[in-house]
């Protein structure tokens, strides 16, 4: 068992019971995460296909940096430059599997997606910084959680999704990893 995984529990039952509400594919939260002692809160789009250890090309069922894909490697090498190695934690703001990665969440989804992530936030007690990365991540914020949102204290720092598209454009990289280093300096 790695050291942080009793910290990862309580957010499991937490996904256990999303998944079976909405019968849906809700990835696992990353054992090697900072998981309930997070302070901060990385939100992408929705849970890409190497999260859903049931695809034809099996993921590894988890929202973790060390998935097989792009935007994993790239949020991993990112928070390395940014000395954001600890404290942390991925998730979405869609946080069930919507199918192949060009599959963008409705507007719909969206909305349901940040009532739960409003949740989850209610199990983090020491999250002082939300990073919303990309587009889908910071309107679904601005519509329906900055007004719902009784932490004062959360600062919100948006910046670049750590997709290959977005990252692969110049001076998009270099601002991504400055997000993160002002998430990594405490508030």
């Amino acid at each position: 068992m790695l050291e942080t995984e009793p910290a990862v529990q309580p957010l499991r039952a937490w996904a256990a019971d999303l998944a079976e509400r909405r019968n849906a594919v809700v990835p696992w939260f990353d054992p090697a995460e900072a998981g309930v002692d997070s302070r901060v809160l990385l939100v992408f789009e929705a849970p890409g296909p190497m999260t859903n250890a049931g695809n034809e090309r099996s993921g590894s069922g988890f929202i973790s940096v060390d998935n097989n894909d792009q935007t994993a490697e790239n949020t991993w090498h990112s928070r390395v430059q940014a000395g954001l190695n600890d404290g942390a934690l991925c998730w979405n703001i869609v946080p069930w599997y919507l199918g192949p990665a060009s599959r963008k969440p409705s507007a719909v989804e969206t909305k349901e997606g940040a009532a739960e992530l409003l949740g989850l936030m209610r199990l983090l007690p020491r999250l002082d910084t939300v990073v919303l990365s990309g587009r889908y991540a910071q309107e679904g914020w601005r519509r329906h959680l900055a007004h719902s949102l009784h932490r004062p204290n959360v600062r919100v720092i948006e910046t670049w999704h750590p997709s290959p598209l977005a990252l692969n454009q110049p001076g998009k990289r270099d601002a991504y990893v400055a997000a993160l280093r002002q998430a990594a300096a405490t508030p």
